[in-house]
């Protein structure tokens, strides 16, 4: 058996730090993983694409913004000398993750139980709901810091 490919969605925020964290515990355990990290960025709006000269510079905003928010996560994982790989996707999440766990052959996601912040819009915390529903592949949940301390 070689390593578990896991998907991990972030977004930079306190709540994904956690849940990395939580993903590099299970390698501290043992279990031999394979990081994708993931970063959904909001597709850009018809004004945005309208107005731009250029519009491979939204897709590049895109991007960099993307790895700004993975970068904390991807320390992590480097310090702990975790393999992994990023992607920035853009579109709808459960959509982009699907998509994901097929192009990289991902064997099991792990994500927080609130994906707040994964994408600013009306999907807000039914994220996690509809890729557990949808994913050919376990999804592990990991419940934010507070609920744990109760």
């Amino acid at each position: 058996m070689g390593r578990m490919k896991i998907l991990l969605p972030v977004d930079g925020s306190p709540l994904s730090l956690h849940e990395t964290r939580f993903a590099l515990r299970l390698v501290r355990e043992g279990l031999q993983a394979h990081f994708v990290l993931v970063n959904v960025q909001e597709p850009a709006s018809f004004y945005e694409m309208v107005t731009a000269q250029d519009p491979a510079l939204i897709a590049g905003a895109a991007q960099a913004a993307g790895e700004d928010m993975m970068a904390p996560s991807a320390a992590l994982l480097a310090q702990a000398g975790v393999p992994f790989e990023t992607a920035v996707v853009s579109g709808d999440p459960v959509q982009a993750m699907l998509a994901l766990i097929e192009t990289r052959a991902c064997d099991m996601v792990v994500m927080g139980s609130r994906a707040l912040g994964l994408i600013r819009s009306a999907l807000e915390g039914s994220t996690s709901r509809r890729l557990v529903q949808e994913a050919p592949v376990p999804v592990l949940l990991v419940t934010p810091p507070q609920a744990e301390d109760v």
